[in-house]
């Protein structure tokens, strides 16, 4: 029985398979990258401790609202603009973005180019504004 339940219903048996696949992935593969993961309480000590903050939003996204003294660029300018972040090689950079996906791909980026201590954003600037901590305009 077991065996024909699976013969019937294997469209189910692979999406299940697939969707656990993805959610140990989430869990292991910022790991694997070498890039850490900041919940809000670990990105407000790197913010407190002068960390540079890396906003890789598009324009309009970072003008809305974004995390005080963050350097923005947007991660599709990223790689061409890496040089303005040479002094920050050997210091921790706290990426964010939105929710924590763009900002992951940016630590992959400055990880691959030499940076040392780079930590993704958590869930974003969407997390931090939940936690109700500082975000401006200016």
């Amino acid at each position: 029985m077991d065996m024909q339940f699976l013969q019937d219903n294997w469209m189910l048996v692979a999406l299940a398979l697939i969707s656990g696949a993805m959610l140990v992935w989430s869990f292991v593969g910022g790991s694997l990258s070498g890039v850490e993961q900041a919940d809000t309480l670990k990105a407000t000590r790197l913010f407190n401790d002068d960390a540079l903050v890396l906003d890789v939003r598009e324009d309009k996204e970072y003008a809305a609202g974004h995390i005080p003294k963050a350097k923005h660029i947007p991660l599709g300018q990223l790689q061409s603009r890496l040089s303005e972040l040479d002094k920050h090689k050997n210091k921790p950079v706290l990426v964010t973005c939105r929710s924590g996906n763009r900002s992951a791909h940016a630590c992959r980026i400055l990880k691959k180019a030499g940076f040392e201590s780079v930590y993704n954003q958590a869930g974003g600037i969407l997390a931090w504004e939940r936690a109700n901590l500082p975000v401006t305009q200016k």
